[in-house]
């Protein structure tokens, strides 16, 4: 499985590779409907409070 978008800007290629095959190895997909609330809020300016 390659590694989620941006994994290799912050880790080499390989580790990046090897890091996400072991966090979905025995991993089960959940596929869920209906509206994102994390997006909603992103959208909404809610959720992220920047550190001083």
């Amino acid at each position: 499985m390659p590694a989620p978008d941006g994994f290799d800007t912050i880790m080499p290629k390989t580790l990046a590779g090897a890091s996400t095959d072991r966090l979905v190895h025995h991993a089960h997909l959940v596929t869920t409907t209906g509206d994102s609330h994390r997006l909603a809020e992103a959208l909404a300016g809610k959720g992220v409070v920047p550190l001083n």
